[in-house]
């Protein structure tokens, strides 16, 4: 493997454990009523990663009515499978 194909690798899978971190924090945080930038930060950083399941979601009308946000745990799966196919 050439050098500079694991250097991608390498940036994109520290990328992911940084989107996964965001949707952690996001997460433990919405337990809490904060409303301040920070928190729209998470939001407008995991929304493209967790949007486009819970859009599939909704339109096969899975899993609605859940108090759960599957899609969200999906998104942080896939995300997990991907990085293991990166390692």
């Amino acid at each position: 493997m050439t050098v500079a194909l694991m250097v991608i690798k390498s940036a994109v899978s520290i990328f992911l454990m940084a989107i996964q971190l965001a949707m952690l924090l996001r997460a433990v945080l919405s337990w809490f009523p904060l409303e301040n930038r920070f928190i729209d930060f998470l939001h407008c950083v995991t929304e493209p990663f967790i949007y486009p399941v819970r859009r599939l979601f909704e339109h096969f009308g899975w899993f609605q009515g859940m108090p759960i946000d599957i899609s969200f745990m999906v998104s942080y799966l896939l995300i997990s499978i991907i990085m293991i196919f990166l390692s």
